[in-house]
């Protein structure tokens, strides 16, 4: 058996970073640790992928391909997606954000936050303060829209449907 069909096997046919299925023409062995920066060219430094992401990714430094997954904050989003699938890769992962959020300020309770700049900071630590604050501010926005929240000035009322609904 081939190195890149078993590498398919054993990852399931799904690309190792962005998890979509692949079939063996789309496929490409990435090595974790490029040969060129001294990486061997075994299984344990090599992992089957998207050959988009593989072409991305391409001589980085582990520490570089490292950084370019964390950057993508969960949802790695394979550079092969044509922009309306991109559009909705990322309107989804805002939808479960939003739900997150939600969840996090109902099982506050009584404790949640009264001033927005709280809300925000609120906001963020459900994501470990991972968040741009385009995004936070993306987040506090949709609860407006919602009516789950309104803003007088800096403070925050809150009309959030009870936590089953």
């Amino acid at each position: 058996m081939k190195q890149l069909e078993r590498l398919l096997f054993l990852q399931g046919q799904l690309c190792f970073f962005c998890q979509q299925p692949i079939s063996p023409g789309e496929a490409s062995v990435e090595h974790l640790i490029a040969t060129s920066n001294g990486g061997s060219k075994d299984d344990e430094n090599c992992v089957a992928c998207c050959k988009s992401v593989n072409a991305a990714l391409g001589n980085l430094s582990f520490k570089a391909k490292l950084q370019a997954v964390v950057n993508q904050r969960g949802a790695f989003v394979c550079p092969q997606l044509g922009q309306a699938e991109l559009s909705a890769a990322q309107a989804s992962q805002e939808e479960a954000h939003f739900a997150l959020v939600v969840a996090d300020l109902q099982k506050r309770g009584s404790a949640r936050p009264r001033k927005l700049g709280t809300l925000r900071n609120t906001v963020n630590s459900v994501f470990q303060n991972t968040l741009s604050e385009e995004e936070v501010s993306s987040l506090v926005a949709l609860l407006e829209f919602h009516e789950y929240i309104s803003v007088e000035g800096t403070k925050v009322a809150y009309a959030l449907p009870s936590a089953g609904a």
